[in-house]
């Protein structure tokens, strides 16, 4: 057993049980927007949630233990190339990059944003021209340091 076949059969469940990310996180007592990163093994659970998640999806007692271990980060290649929403997202980092980094300059000073103390979240905002999908991420300032 392995976080990719957990993976597959997560998504499996939540299908065919008609379960929707916020009702796990709502079980989980997280956000949705972290639990459905970790149920798509990209995040480590801890024993307490692995456990509710074994329970919600039905998987094996063995899965509490996978659930838990680091897993590897990082898309299929191939599923980032081809699906729609990944490529929009990298377009955004394309255009707006550049942009991005000179505002977190200007007013943060010679440093990142963090990717591992990072919290997203997505909301829908309706709109008379359509709804809109609204994405706020909030990473951790890191400074570079100085010598």
């Amino acid at each position: 057993m392995n976080r990719t076949t957990l993976t597959e059969q997560i998504i499996e469940t939540r299908i065919r049980k008609g379960i929707t990310w916020a009702d796990v996180a709502r079980e989980l007592g997280t956000g949705k927007e972290w639990v459905t990163t970790a149920c798509l093994g990209q995040m480590t659970f801890s024993k307490d949630q692995a456990e509710k998640v074994v329970a919600i999806f039905d998987l094996p007692v063995e899965a509490v233990a996978v659930l838990q271990s680091p897993p590897t980060r990082g898309l299929d290649a191939a599923a980032v190339a081809s699906d729609p929403v990944i490529l929009r997202l990298r377009e955004i980092v394309t255009v707006y990059g550049p942009t991005i980094k000179e505002l977190i300059h200007e007013e943060f000073g010679d440093g990142i944003m963090s990717a591992i103390d990072f919290r997203l979240r997505l909301d829908r905002r309706e709109d008379p021209k359509g709804d809109r999908v609204e994405l706020v991420l909030s990473g951790k300032y890191l400074a570079y340091p100085t010598v």
